[in-house]
């Protein structure tokens, strides 16, 4: 008995002797324990539903091309408005102590800014192209982005509708006009890997400390990030203003900032909110906790640089 105890330690001292496995980016045979502590101890948060709800919401384009199927558009558009916006809300509980948060239509985000006061605002993605959006929404929203001083986070389509509103085009990704090419749109789906091109930006805080234990190694060594992709349009270029943090192997503008004019202005192509809806679908904690991890600690920086540009 003594003797097989023995040879169960040596073989286990064996494994973590060996090298690591030849996995992109030096991936380890395993995953740290990580527990998800809630350091942020209060927050208000307006979470803006940017998709399309009632038929008022359509422009004229959009109800000449989707004609009889409206009604079916529309009820896919707000179930999936129903999970977007529940995925923000469980990232903002999840790390929040004391959370607050309001949930409203792109078509009212301005009052709603003013009224409740937020300390950030996160926006959720789109499905619908922007010309099928009431062109009157696009005009407000507009003014409002391009003025406040609410640091604001885009997620997906709304990083899309930010770089629109200031100035810039999007393109799907093999460089059609969105209105050429609808529907069959190459696009990045499911788990990819992003490049960081500025690692200096706070929102990366950690990524140059291997001792902090925040970023997975793939992110301190190579500048990686793996994170949930749903998209087929891009925005080309860089607003003026705003930096470029992060690109991808199909699009360049993965990930931007603006920092100027008093205003925090974070927008990501991807979904970082994915996190907790991956923690919540696991069937056991003995698998990998956090499919979108990268993601959440985005979130959570976010969160932090939003209270600190406040004060």
């Amino acid at each position: 008995m003594i003797t097989s105890r023995l040879g169960m330690l040596d073989g286990f001292a064996q494994l973590h002797q060996e090298e690591s496995l030849p996995f992109p980016y030096n991936r380890q045979r395993y995953c740290r324990y990580e527990p998800i502590e809630k350091k942020i101890e209060h927050a208000r948060v307006l979470i803006v539903n940017d998709l399309l709800r009632y038929e008022s919401d359509l422009s004229d384009l959009a109800k000449k091309e989707l004609a009889d199927g409206v009604e079916v558009h529309l009820r896919l558009e707000n179930k999936l408005s129903q999970m977007a916006c529940d995925n923000i809300a469980k990232n903002v509980q999840r790390l929040v102590r004391q959370p607050k948060s309001l949930t409203v239509h792109l078509s009212e985000v301005a009052e709603a800014a003013e009224t409740f006061s937020p300390d950030a605002i996160v926006m959720s993605g789109t499905l619908s192209d922007f010309d099928y959006y009431n062109p009157k929404y696009l005009k407000r929203f507009e003014k409002f982005i391009r003025s406040t001083k609410t640091p604001v986070l885009g997620i997906c389509g709304a990083h899309q509708l930010i770089g629109v509103s200031f100035g810039n085009e999007l393109r799907t990704i093999d460089n059609l006009f969105p209105h050429e090419r609808r529907t069959g749109r190459v696009a990045e789906f499911q788990y990819r890997f992003v490049k960081i091109v500025d690692r200096t930006d706070p929102i990366f805080m950690g990524i140059d400390d291997p001792k902090s234990g925040v970023w997975q190694n793939y992110t301190v060594e190579e500048g990686i990030l793996r994170i949930w992709q749903n998209h087929g349009l891009q925005v080309i270029g860089i607003p003026d203003g705003f930096n470029h943090l992060a690109k991808s192997y199909l699009t360049q503008n993965q990930m931007m900032v603006k920092r100027s004019d008093g205003q925090l202005i974070y927008t990501v192509q991807f979904h970082l909110e994915k996190s907790f809806e991956d923690w919540s679908k696991n069937p056991t904690r003995w698998e990998h906790p956090n499919e979108s991890r990268d993601g959440r600690i985005l979130f959570e920086n976010f969160l932090i640089l939003a209270l600190e540009h406040n004060r």
